[in-house]
């Protein structure tokens, strides 16, 4: 009789926040092995974020990435170095290059990410937090608002990181290599997202060999922090049905 396989670890990469999953987040998971890690302050380039990831699962030989918008990106650049034991990605809320097409916006990114003091806490995190809002976010099983994303990047993000990383994205751009992920690989789209917008997931879909797309339906940006048993329950059902495809080819 054959040995069941063992689970893979899943390793959860964290928002613009740098904020990692919190256990309330991680309890829909049940028992399977997890690992979830805080982004590094002050980094404004997303291949040091990947080197930073890399370097934090070294000990893994069997993994998948679960990447969250800002850390979809950087999940994304380590799965193009086709690291050894990385089984599945899934990527929610993400992008390939910098999803902002106006230059005024962009510039007025750039302009952002330099606040520092009252301006960053009182203008910065206000607008940013708006843009990340969806009129479902208080739907889910953690109603979520604007003044909790504010919060939370109160809690978590300093400004001078919050500032590196609207660089590292406005910066990185992996349209070109991601015919590299050789992994099957899960886009977890919300509904809503005035941030990201719609294009963004549909230059993964068809660049990414094999990639599949689930909308979660009435979600928005933020949700894995308003809908943790949604997001939970697609990313399950992905692994789940990798496992039975694979029992199958090996029966």
């Amino acid at each position: 009789m054959r040995t069941p396989e063992k689970n893979p670890t899943l390793v959860f990469i964290p928002c613009f926040s740098g904020a990692p999953w919190s256990a309330e987040q991680l309890a829909p998971y049940g028992d399977v092995p997890k690992r979830t890690l805080r982004l590094p302050e002050g980094v404004d380039d997303i291949e040091r974020y990947a080197d930073h990831v890399e370097s934090a699962i070294a000990d893994l030989d069997d993994f998948v990435l679960v990447g969250d918008s800002f850390g979809a990106n950087i999940a994304l650049a380590l799965a193009t170095r086709r690291p050894q034991g990385l089984r599945a990605l899934v990527l929610s809320g993400g992008f390939a290059a910098n999803p902002v097409d106006s230059k005024p916006w962009k510039a007025l990114m750039r302009t952002i990410g330099k606040t520092r003091g009252p301006l960053y806490r009182q203008l910065t995190l206000r607008a940013h937090a708006h843009r990340l809002a969806s009129p479902f976010d208080g739907e889910g099983q953690v109603p979520w608002s604007e003044a909790r994303s504010r919060e939370l990047f109160l809690a978590n993000t300093p400004a001078a990181s919050f500032g590196a990383r609207v660089q590292a994205s406005l910066t990185a751009d992996y349209v070109d290599v991601l015919d590299l992920v050789e992994v099957p690989t899960l886009l977890l789209t919300p509904s809503h997202d005035v941030l990201i917008g719609e294009n963004a997931s549909k230059v993964m879909l068809a660049g990414i060999p094999g990639a599949r797309e689930v909308v979660l339906p009435r979600t928005g940006h933020m949700f894995r922090f308003s809908h943790p048993a949604t997001y939970a329950a697609a990313v399950k059902d992905f692994l789940s049905a990798l496992t039975a495809t694979r029992q199958d080819a090996d029966a």
